[in-house]
C-alpha cells in the first residue's frame, strides 16, 4: 500500500516550518516529498537476514569509543547570560517565532 502525503498533511508541514512558497515551489516540494516516501517504503519492502543487525552506517567505527554523555553542572551560569544582548528574570529573552501558538 503506497502512501501519500496529502494536500492537507504538506500544508501543515509547510506552516510548521515557517517556509514562504511560490505556487511552483509548493507544486515541486510536494512532489519531491512523495518521491521520497516512496522510497523509503520501497526500502523498507527489502528482505533482510534476521542475523543482520541494524547500524547508522555501514562504516565500522574506529579510534577511541564516546566519551560518556555525563551531565556536569557549568561553575558560572551568570556568566552565560551576561553575554546575551537581552536577558528578563535571569534568563537570555529572545525574539517570539513568527507563527507559532
Amino acid at each position: 500500500m503506497t502512501k501519500r502525503i496529502t494536500p492537507e498533511l504538506f500544508d501543515k508541514l509547510v506552516g510548521l516550518a515557517a517556509l514562504e512558497l511560490s505556487a511552483e515551489e509548493r507544486a515541486y516540494l510536494f512532489e519531491e516529498m512523495n518521491h521520497q516516501l516512496a522510497s523509503v517504503e520501497a526500502i523498507s519492502q527489502i528482505l533482510l537476514p534476521a542475523e543482520i543487525e541494524p547500524s547508522l552506517h555501514g562504516l565500522e567505527s574506529q579510534g577511541a569509543p564516546p566519551r560518556a554523555d555525563l551531565w556536569e553542572r557549568f561553575p558560572d551560569p551568570a556568566a552565560i547570560i551576561a553575554l546575551a544582548p537581552e536577558t528578563e528574570d535571569g534568563m537570555i529573552s529572545v525574539p517570539d517565532v513568527k507563527g507559532a501558538k
